[in-house]
């Protein structure tokens, strides 16, 4: 499989870089675009690497949050005319909790409604093609994470802390093990790779790849997360956007040579 990067932070090669994360990865002939970014800007992208996304079979939005999900009307008006697959749990309602009030980080407004005809959402492990699974969040008390990163969802006009129910894991079968997209892993890398552990106990994991979103966090946060990362045995990680340049530093500190880094045009073979 092969997996290229439209949108991170980081711009190279003559690619802009933006505040979000995209995927575009073919497995057995199979093409999934995963996350659209913040904005349109994953077409142009997409078009300089000599990808044409009208080819895509599947796409996935790996949860309900705008920079990922804000170019999904882009890719409905032109760019194909494949499924859009969302978890069950996604709606338009999530926000971060700032000093004062709570702001909308949520799914484009209206975007459910107006594209529905275009939009799949599952529930549980859901074979989105041989080899390929939809994996949610079966770690328990999320909610904390939520309050911890200060994201919440609003529900009948509350607000309560995410548990991210909207949030699902993109897995691959390979030759050399799993292969897990998580565009930003709120509930944990750790958590993460234990989870599709668990669903697939008798597979080794090949890599994670994804936003950690540790922007925010401490670095004692930074270096027990990557203790627990390595405690898990996986073999590599590549990581980027919301994982942050600082603690990107700390994780490569810590991990060494099995961390890589995240950016506009990287291509990653498994």
């Amino acid at each position: 499989m092969q997996a290229a990067v439209l949108v991170d932070n980081i711009g190279t090669d003559g690619l802009t870089g933006e505040w979000g994360l995209g995927f575009y990865i073919v497995y057995d002939g199979v093409k999934i675009l995963l996350d659209t970014g913040s904005s349109g800007l994953f077409l142009e992208n997409a078009e300089k690497l000599g990808i044409h996304l009208e080819d895509t079979d599947y796409a996935v939005l790996s949860h309900a949050h705008y920079d990922h999900a804000n170019g999904m009307a882009a890719f409905f008006n032109k760019a194909g005319k494949a499924k859009f697959y969302l978890r069950r749990g996604c709606a338009e309602n999530c926000y971060s909790k700032r000093q004062f009030y709570y702001k909308y980080i949520g799914l484009p407004k209206r975007v459910l409604r107006r594209y529905s005809d275009r939009i799949v959402y599952v529930d549980g492990d859901y074979e989105l093609c041989p080899g390929v699974t939809l994996v949610p969040h079966k770690t328990k008390g999320l909610e904390e994470l939520g309050k911890i990163n200060k994201l919440y969802v609003r529900e009948n006009g509350c607000f309560r802390a995410d548990g991210f129910a909207h949030e699902q894991s993109l897995v691959f079968r390979t030759d050399s093990g799993l292969v897990i997209f998580n565009s930003c892993s709120h509930a944990g890398a750790d958590n993460i790779i234990s989870e599709v552990s668990q669903t697939y106990p008798d597979q080794k994991i090949r890599a994670l790849v994804g936003g950690f979103h540790l922007y925010r966090r401490t670095d004692e946060d930074i270096r027990a997360l990557a203790e627990r990362i390595r405690n898990t045995g996986i073999e590599e990680i590549y990581t980027g956007h919301c994982t942050g340049q600082h603690a990107y530093g700390i994780l490569k500190e810590e991990l060494g040579d099995s961390v890589h880094q995240l950016y506009a045009g990287r291509v990653m073979k498994f």
